[in-house]
């Protein structure tokens, strides 16, 4: 990636970065009934999965935590592009402090309930986006030279 477009991508991430963490915390601190509003495609899922005899607490389990693993995979990725490539753990790093910060918040609040599965969902969705974009990356060099 060329010098100039690399500091475009660096730029636009770091306009985007604080956009997706205002979006963030509107989602983890609503109070349950607001959140809902906007994740509650997760119950309706949940619902259809019901509807074909698959249990439904199991179910509504892995899908909250695959909610969560995906919520933070932007994080991932605009942390990686924004800060000059940082090592993957510093992302992971920042992915974690970004997601205890949050369960601290909302241990607090009588309508929010923290869990640790929320921290490493996030944390492995920080990972899971600085590794996807490190690959494509990689890819990019890789077809270029």
């Amino acid at each position: 990636m060329s010098t100039i477009l690399a500091t475009r991508v660096a730029v636009v991430a770091r306009v985007l970065l604080p956009l997706y963490l205002a979006i963030v915390c509107l989602i983890v601190f609503s109070p349950s009934a607001g959140a809902t509003q906007v994740t509650g495609w997760v119950a309706w899922v949940v619902t259809r999965i019901d509807e074909m005899r698959t249990a439904h607490e199991p179910a509504y389990i892995a899908l909250e935590f695959l909610a969560n693993v995906a919520m933070f995979i932007p994080l991932g990725v605009l942390v990686w592009l924004a800060f000059a490539r940082p090592r993957w753990w510093v992302v992971a790093l920042f992915g974690f402090a970004t997601t205890v910060t949050i369960e601290l918040v909302q241990k607090t609040m009588p309508t929010r309930y923290s869990t640790v599965s929320d921290v490493v969902a996030n944390t492995l969705g920080a990972i899971v986006g600085v590794l996807v974009v490190r690959v494509l990356a990689d890819r990019a060099v890789r077809r270029r030279g």
